[in-house]
């Protein structure tokens, strides 16, 4: 009984007990492990140069397609699920699009060329108008006091401006040939985008099941796992995003026409397009159009702030709670991080792009953590841990 006891109590070492056995040292060292792979990828980049070049073509379609696959399926399941074949479906949906590709060019570029022609044709009236309207303001005796401040900060400004036209015009034949290559990449884009998106509609769901045939047995459920909660947060992000983009773009082209702005329209589309970018869209949007509603009076300026703040309460109390709710879990001090350093790293495409990736590597650290969590064991309840050893100290005197 004693040896059998014996026997089963394990000799733990001191340096499992007091070194690896602690939670800041682990972490420690997964960080100085992470840090250690950085350094030897820097090392070695240049042997990715090719794989680099190769996602730069095939990105912007397979990006394009991606986002319009995740806004086309549901209504490709919908149809196939009314006993509709799904190829018959899909051109279906595809004849549907290219008609409404049609209608968009037929009706509203023409009217969103005229609207910005009008504009850049009354721009230097607008600009003398809006220039008088500030000096009157800058010369009331309010602003007397800080007339010396404000004044040296708006030649900084100009200057500043001044400088950064300088430099685009000395660079602007430099830049030709870069122009035309990202002129021949959108156009190849667009060209093999609609072929991408066929066959993600028609196989899409096979790609699952296809890409973890090459992953070992015990690693096929953990993934298939983390690529259904990536695939699920991110559909329901561009979805939503996309849904409240269009509608933010229509309550802007019925307000703006309903108190007579002009350029209605086109203001109205442009709207839409940066509400794409959270929290940030919208206000973005306001500064054209508080600049034309500084030209037609005090009254258009209030109309127009009425007309924002109808829009910012149905989008935030209605639109955005419906159709996003509250599926991306993320803080919206996370969101301004996030979307500053995207913007940094990677611009604009970041700015749009970063809280899906942000939400994708998300789940994958949080999958991570649970395995990790699982079985190191450093995450256990004391307590529980206590009883299993007592029940296990009872089950060894048993035998």
């Amino acid at each position: 009984m004693d040896n059998n006891n014996g026997k089963g109590k394990k000799k733990v070492s001191w340096f499992w007990k007091w070194f690896l056995n602690n939670q800041v040292v682990t972490a420690l060292l997964i960080i100085l492990l992470c840090l250690l792979i950085i350094l030897v990828f820097t090392k070695v980049s240049h042997i990715f140069t090719p794989v680099w070049q190769f996602l730069g073509i095939v990105g912007l379609p397979v990006v394009l397609a991606g986002i319009l696959y995740y806004m086309l399926n549901p209504i490709v399941d919908w149809l196939e699920s009314k006993h509709i074949k799904r190829i018959w479906s899909i051109l279906l949906l595809f004849v549907l699009v290219i008609a409404l590709i049609v209608w968009g060019v037929v009706i509203l570029v023409p009217k969103i060329e005229e609207q910005t022609m009008s504009f850049i044709k009354n721009w230097p009236s607008y600009f003398k108008i809006i220039e008088s309207k500030s000096n009157e303001i800058l010369s009331s005796d309010l602003f007397k006091q800080f007339g010396d401040q404000i004044e040296s900060a708006t030649n900084n400004i100009m200057n500043s401006f001044g400088s950064m036209l300088e430099k685009v015009s000395k660079n602007a034949f430099q830049g030709i040939g870069n122009v035309v290559g990202v002129v021949v990449n959108v156009v190849l884009a667009l060209v093999t985008m609609p072929f991408i998106l066929f066959y993600l509609l028609k196989d899409g769901k096979r790609l699952p099941e296809f890409a973890l045939k090459f992953l070992p047995n015990k690693m096929r459920q953990p993934t298939f796992e983390i690529l259904s909660d990536i695939n699920q947060q991110v559909s329901q992000y561009i979805r939503g995003q996309l849904t409240v983009a269009f509608a933010v773009a229509v309550m802007f082209i019925v307000g703006l026409s309903i108190i007579g702005l002009d350029y209605s329209v086109t203001l109205g589309i442009l709207a839409g397009f940066l509400n794409l970018i959270p929290f940030l869209g919208s206000a973005l949007a306001m500064i054209p159009i508080l600049v034309l509603a500084i030209v037609s009076g005090p009254a258009m300026i209030i109309s127009c702030l009425i007309v924002f703040v109808v829009e910012q309460t149905i989008e935030g109390r209605v639109i955005s709670p419906l159709v996003l709710g509250s599926q991306m879990d993320i803080h919206p001090v996370t969101v301004i991080f996030v979307l500053l350093t995207t913007g940094k790293l990677f611009g604009i495409t970041g700015v749009i792009l970063g809280l899906p990736g942000y939400a994708a590597i998300k789940v994958i650290v949080k999958h991570a953590f649970n395995w990790y969590e699982k079985h190191s064991g450093l995450y256990e309840d004391e307590t529980k841990t206590v009883e299993e050893e007592e029940n296990h100290e009872k089950e060894i005197k048993q035998s």
